[in-house]
């Protein structure tokens, strides 16, 4: 059987998504130490203001803003390395 052949694709979704809460976790609990300050850095992009549907009975509001530093994107590589050797 070929290397990986049953590996579970929510396994890696699950792995990834733990990779970025934790990242980001340790990009601002780092934030204040001047020589990990760079974990903190990124971009902040989404919905400035949440778009509303108001259809009489029912009210609908979307928003979506998503936060990228790169202490997300490090989580993510070592996500997907923790995978790799599953």
């Amino acid at each position: 059987m070929a290397r990986g052949a049953g590996k579970n694709s929510w396994a890696l979704f699950l792995l990834v998504l733990a990779g970025i809460v934790i990242g980001s976790f340790i990009a601002q609990a780092t934030s204040g130490i001047s020589f990990l300050k760079w974990l903190s850095y990124g971009s902040h992009f989404g919905l400035t203001k949440p778009l509303t549907l108001d259809l009489g009975i029912l009210v609908l509001t979307f928003a979506l803003s998503i936060k990228i530093t790169l202490g997300s994107i490090v989580g993510i590589i070592i996500a997907a390395i923790i995978y790799h050797f599953i």
